[in-house]
This record gives C-alpha cells, sequence and structure tokens, in this order.
C-alpha cells in the first residue's frame, strides 16, 4: 500500500479511523520488505506521526511515507552492531511520548514476531504510556509466499513453528530441539544465516531426516530475493558456496518440495510484477 494509490480523502477517512493521539506511542509492522505488504492501518498510522524510529531493515519505499515534517531517529540493530541498546530505546520511546509527541515505532515485519516490540510494549506501560499496536507481515509469510512454499499444507506440514536461528547470550538449552524433529513440521528459523550450519546439524542430530527439504530465502519480498533450496544435508554448503547473505529466513519441511510446481514462470511474474530477481538453484 502506498500514499498515492488513494485519494487525500480516503487516506484522511483512514487517519479518522485509526488515529494516533499526543502522548502516545505506535509500534507499526512494516512488513518483510515490499512497500506493497504494508497494511491501509500501518500507512494511515505513519502518516500521523512527528517522530518516527525505525530499523535498519524498513524499506526506503516505506520510510518516504513518512511525513516530511516527521523527526526521523535511526535505531537499527546488526549482528554485533547495535546503535541503541534496547534499553535506551525504551527509554527514548518513553521520554518522546511524555513530551507529547506522536511517536511510531516502525519495525520491519511484525512488532510481536521476533521484533521486540513485546519488551518495548511493557516498558511504555510501566511508564504509563499509551500505546497501540500494528500488526504487520511477518518475514516467514512473506518468504513463503513470494517463493512459492506454503507453510501448512494438508498433505505435507500440520503446523508451523516460528523459531530464532540464534540465541540469548548462547543458550542453546533454549530451544526444544527434539519438539522441531517432527516430521509433518515446517520451521521457520529467523537469523538463522550466520548458524545455519549448526541449526540443520541440531535438527539431523535429534532425529530429523538429512534429505528434509529445506530453503534459505534472502532479502525476501524485495526486488534482490534469493531463493536456494537444498535438504537439511546440503543446504548449509550451498548457502556458503552461493554466497548467501542477511537478512534471510530458513524454511525447512516438506513443503519445500511445492515450491517446485507453486513457482511456476508465469505465477512468478504475476505476483512480483516484474520487480523482483530470484535465483532458483535447487541441489537434491
Amino acid at each position: 500500500m502506498d500514499e498515492g494509490s488513494m485519494s487525500k480523502s480516503e487516506l484522511e477517512e483512514w487517519r479518522r479511523r485509526y488515529p494516533l493521539q499526543a502522548g502516545e506511542v505506535a509500534l507499526v509492522g512494516a512488513g518483510p520488505g515490499d512497500p506493497g505488504l504494508l497494511t491501509l492501518r500501518a500507512l494511515a498510522i505513519v502518516q500521523q506521526a512527528e517522530v518516527v524510529l525505525y530499523d535498519n531493515l524498513v524499506s526506503p519505499e516505506i520510510l518516504a511515507l513518512v511525513p516530511e515534517s516527521a523527526e526521523r531517529i535511526f535505531v537499527g540493530k546488526e549482528r554485533n552492531h547495535h546503535h541503541k541498546r534496547q534499553e535506551e530505546i525504551c527509554a527514548l520511546l518513553i521520554a518522546l511520548a511524555k513530551s507529547g509527541r506522536r511517536v511510531v515505532r516502525l519495525k520491519a515485519g511484525d512488532p510481536y514476531i521476533f521484533g521486540r516490540g513485546g519488551e518495548e510494549a511493557e516498558a511504555l506501560a510501566r511508564a504509563g504510556v499509551r500505546c497501540q499496536v500494528v500488526p504487520g507481515i511477518t518475514a516467514a509469510v512473506g518468504a513463503a509466499a513470494y517463493s512459492g512454499i506454503p507453510l501448512t499444507h494438508r498433505y505435507f506440514a500440520h503446523a508451523c513453528v516460528f523459531v530464532t536461528g540464534h540465541n540469548h547470550n548462547n543458550q542453546e538449552e533454549e530451544i526444544d530441539w527434539a519438539s522441531l524433529a517432527c516430521p509433518n513440521l515446517t520451521v521457520a528459523f529467523y537469523m538463522g544465516r550466520h548458524n545455519l550450519s549448526q541449526l540443520c546439524a541440531r535438527l539431523i542430530a535429534y532425529g530429523r531426516d538429512p534429505l528434509t527439504p529445506a530453503a534459505i530465502i534472502e532479502r525476501a519480498t524485495t526486488p534482490h530475493q534469493r531463493v536456494v533450496t537444498g535438504t537439511l544435508q546440503t543446504l548449509p554448503s550451498l548457502a556458503d558456496a552461493l554466497a548467501v547473505g542477511a537478512p534471510s529466513i530458513v524454511l525447512v519441511g516438506e513443503v519445500v518440495r511445492c515450491r517446485s510446481l507453486l513457482n511456476s514462470p508465469q505465477r512468478f511474474a504475476e505476483q512480483r510484477q516484474g520487480r523482483e530477481q530470484t535465483a532458483n538453484i535447487t541441489s537434491d
């Protein structure tokens, strides 16, 4: 969704429907990258912002929707390099809201799915600051849809689980690996590129078939999306050989087999409207 696709009166109606009050913070999900996946509510809220704190994965097209009069503060996090600590971000949100400004915390994906939105909402609640949460399309959903991989399927996957690809304080026991070994389960690893070899090895060690199909999707839903498919056994070496980078999402499960049919050239062209250039590399 973009501002130019509706009239001023239509946009104003959405702003009235979803107001952002002075002294309020909105945690807004910007989606996985494609600006067309931004929701109407998110657009209406962003258009009312007086100050926006944004992450490094928010696309330039979505940032362009922020009013020119609004202050922009970059608070992005990258591996081993945080521009601001989470405690600093929470304190800044509270201070800005208590100064009477309309504040938007703009996050890639969904605020409540590996976006630290829960921590920020708790901090705001404890400080007595009004907060609203605007959901966004999370990376796993966007990556799967734009890659021709359904997350669930009546014949292949009865459940799907989202798992962080890196552990807090390097504590491996935080992940219940045994529960992820179920053959009829799709596992989506967020932030899993750096630890891809370990993730695949752990699943195999806990009983997942080494020949289980797996895929890694780099820069999902953007014009630079790349999809590499293989198995738990082959995917790490393929990703290394093809220099797959971050941000990436890893999908594991029999549903990855669907890609060969669902990612046909015609469907590919219609869904991406010529924007995406994808490398389709498959290993059996």
